[in-house]
């Protein structure tokens, strides 16, 4: 008897947690941030890097605290970039322009963090890229005409 009880009570329990879960099916509409369904293949906009000449674009604003700079003119020249061949070391490995006011046209120089081993030695700037720092490519990207697929806020004004 106090077996069938125990038996009684679980299975109106599982019914009643079931019960909860009994709302409407999501819409594949509704599942996405693009708001349509996951059924579709969308095809991607066409957009078109830069094909300015090094000095001829404005460099674009951050796009976060810390963002890598976007590259503001055609890079599809020094493709591929690797140890041996690096042309963008060629213009901007210049550490005597650290600090120093830029004037229109001036390559930005690559920045002290660049020649420093984070890992080893952080407080030690070298004369020389550390490890992986002459793959430019990986965190610096052309600048393109594509949207922002979400709105930017960051402003790199101090909140006071």
């Amino acid at each position: 008897m106090m077996i069938k009880k125990y038996l009684v009570s679980a299975l109106f329990i599982a019914l009643s947690a079931g019960s909860a879960y009994a709302t409407a099916p999501i819409k594949t509409e509704e599942m996405g941030l693009s708001k349509t369904s996951v059924f579709d293949v969308p095809t991607p906009r066409v957009y078109h890097y830069s094909d300015a000449a090094p000095g001829a674009n404005k460099l674009l604003p951050r796009a976060y605290l810390g963002a890598p700079p976007q590259v503001p003119h055609a890079v599809s020249d020094f493709l591929p970039i690797t140890r041996e061949n690096n042309l963008c070391v060629a213009c901007h490995a210049q550490p005597d322009l650290w600090g120093k006011k830029l004037e229109a046209g001036m390559p930005v120089p690559i920045p002290a963090t660049h020649y420093t081993d984070r890992r080893n030695a952080p407080d030690k700037v070298t004369d020389h890229l550390i490890n992986g720092r002459y793959n430019c490519n990986q965190c610096h990207v052309p600048q393109t005409d594509a949207p922002a697929l979400v709105e930017n806020t960051f402003s790199n004004k101090k909140k006071r």
